[in-house]
C-alpha cells in the first residue's frame, strides 16, 4: 500500500437518523451492482419508524457476506428527496467535502480491486461478513480537489453516455414487449391478409394444456416443449473475460452484460452458444437475461436454456424476458433472503405456441429491432472497459506528484 494512501475511516462518519412519525415512505436498498433499488422486502407489521433515513450524498452499504457476493454492495444517494432503508444498512457521509468529494469516493468504491480488497479482510469476519472497522481501515489516495473534479468530470462523460443508451434500450425493450404482446398475449398478430387476428373474427379455441383459450391451430404447450436446459462443459481454460458470463456481469432489467472482472477457480463450467438465452437464476426479481451473441461459458448460477430446432430463437427469448416469466419463476423459487428458482417448476411454465407461419413471421419482424439492441449493448459494453483507464488514473495520481 503506497504510503500516501489514507484510511476511509478518516474521511467519514457513520449516520443513524431513524423514520420518526413516519415522514418518509420510500423504502430502497442496495444492490451488489452498487445501486439503490426499490425495496421488495415484506413489511408487513414492521415498524418504519425503526428504518433509517438517507440523504443526498450519503451512502449506504452492506457488510454482510461480503465474501459470498464477492462484492460489497454500497451506493451513494444523490436524490433531492430522501429515502429510507433498512436499519442493517450502515449509513455514512463524509465529514468533510472540501477535502473528499462523494462522486469520488464512490468512484473508488466501483472498482473491481476495492471489491477484492473487501473480500479479503471479510475472510475472517463471521459468515464472510466484513467488519466496519476492516472497512474503515481499507485505504484510498486523496488528490487534490481539482483532480478530484477532473476525474469525476471524465468517469461522467462516460456514465451519461452509458445512461443515454440504457434509456434507449429501455425504450427499445419496450417495444419489444408491446409487439410481443400484441401477437402472443392479446392474439392481434397479422392473420394472412394482414388484419389483427382476433379482432378481425379469428377463430379460437380452448387448450386444455395451458387452460385458456388460443388461436386455432396453435398448440397449448410447456416450455420444456420448445426448449431443453444446456449442461455442455467447456474448460475455463479455454475462456477469457470475454466470453464468460456469470451473475455478477449480468445486468439487471434485461440490461444485457458488461466484461467480467475475473475469470473463476475451477476446472469447468457450463457451455453455452449462439442463440442461447441465459437467465441468472439467483434473485430472479432482477430480471437478468441475455440471448448470446457468442460462444461461452457461464457460471453454475445461470440458467441456459437452447430452442428446439422447429422454434424460433427469438420467440423463446420474447417469452421468457416477460415480466409474467419472471413473476412464475419467483412463485415457485426457494430461499428467502436469495431466492433461487426451482428448475423443474421453470419448465413447467405455460405457453401458447404459434404455428410456423407465424413464429417466422415474428422473428423477421423483430430482428431489426433487435439489432439496434444489440447494437445498443455492445457499446454500452465498450464503454465500461473505458472505466479501466480512469480507475489505474486514481491509484496514480498521487504517486506522480510525490515523484514530481
Amino acid at each position: 500500500m503506497q504510503s500516501n494512501y489514507k484510511p476511509i475511516g478518516d474521511y467519514i462518519k457513520l449516520v443513524d437518523e431513524r423514520n420518526k412519525g413516519l415522514n418518509i415512505n420510500n423504502l430502497i436498498g442496495v444492490s451488489i451492482s452498487k445501486q439503490f433499488i426499490k425495496s421488495v422486502a415484506n413489511i408487513i407489521g414492521t415498524d418504519m419508524e425503526n428504518y433509517k433515513i438517507i440523504r443526498k450524498n450519503q451512502f449506504a452499504c452492506s457488510i454482510m457476506q461480503v465474501r459470498r457476493d464477492k462484492k460489497m454492495p454500497i451506493a451513494l444517494y444523490r436524490n433531492e428527496q430522501p429515502s429510507i432503508i433498512s436499519q442493517a444498512y450502515p449509513v455514512f457521509e463524509i465529514t468533510n467535502p472540501a477535502e473528499l468529494l462523494p462522486e469520488y469516493l464512490m468512484m473508488w468504491f466501483t472498482r473491481s480491486e476495492f471489491d477484492r480488497e473487501a473480500c479479503f479482510h471479510a475472510v475472517g469476519g463471521v459468515r464472510g461478513s466484513l467488519e466496519w472497522e476492516d472497512f474503515c481501515n481499507m485505504k484510498l489516495p486523496i488528490p487534490s480537489l481539482e483532480k478530484q473534479l477532473e476525474m469525476i468530470k471524465e468517469y461522467n462523460i462516460i456514465q451519461n453516455r452509458i445512461k443515454l443508451n440504457n434509456q434507449l434500450i429501455a425504450k427499445l425493450e419496450e417495444t419489444a414487449q408491446a409487439i410481443y404482446k400484441q401477437w402472443f398475449v392479446d392474439f392481434e398478430f397479422p392473420d394472412e391478409n394482414g388484419l389483427p387476428y382476433k379482432s378481425s373474427g379469428g377463430k379460437m379455441e380452448w387448450s386444455d394444456e395451458i387452460e385458456k383459450e388460443i388461436p386455432k391451430n396453435w398448440s397449448g404447450v410447456k416450455l420444456n416443449g420448445i426448449s431443453v436446459y444446456i449442461s455442455s462443459k467447456v474448460c475455463i481454460s479455454k475462456l477469457n473475460k470475454n466470453n464468460y458470463i456469470s451473475t455478477e456481469n449480468m445486468l439487471q432489467n434485461r440490461g444485457g452484460i458488461i466484461e467480467i472482472t475475473n475469470l473463476p477457480i475451477g476446472t469447468t463450467v457450463n457451455r453455452f452458444s449462439v442463440n442461447d438465452i441465459l437467465i441468472s437464476n439467483i434473485r430472479p426479481y432482477f430480471k437478468k437475461i441475455w440471448q448470446a451473441t457468442y460462444d461461452g461459458g457461464c457460471s453454475n448460477d445461470i440458467l441456459c436454456f437452447r430452442a428446439y430446432d422447429s422454434i424460433q430463437p427469438q420467440f423463446l427469448y420474447y417469452t421468457l424476458e416477460t415480466d409474467a416469466f419472471f413473476d412464475y419463476v419467483m412463485a415457485g423459487s426457494n430461499g428467502a433472503k436469495m431466492p433461487r428458482g426451482d428448475k423443474d417448476w421453470i419448465m413447467d411454465y405455460k405457453i401458447a405456441l404459434p404455428t410456423d407461419r407465424v413464429l417466422r413471421l415474428f422473428s423477421s419482424h423483430i430482428s431489426k429491432l433487435q439489432y439496434f439492441l444489440n447494437a445498443r449493448h455492445k457499446e454500452n459494453s465498450i464503454l465500461q472497459s473505458l472505466f479501466n483507464p480512469l480507475y489505474s488514473k486514481m491509484t496514480k495520481v498521487k504517486i506522480e506528484k510525490e515523484l514530481a
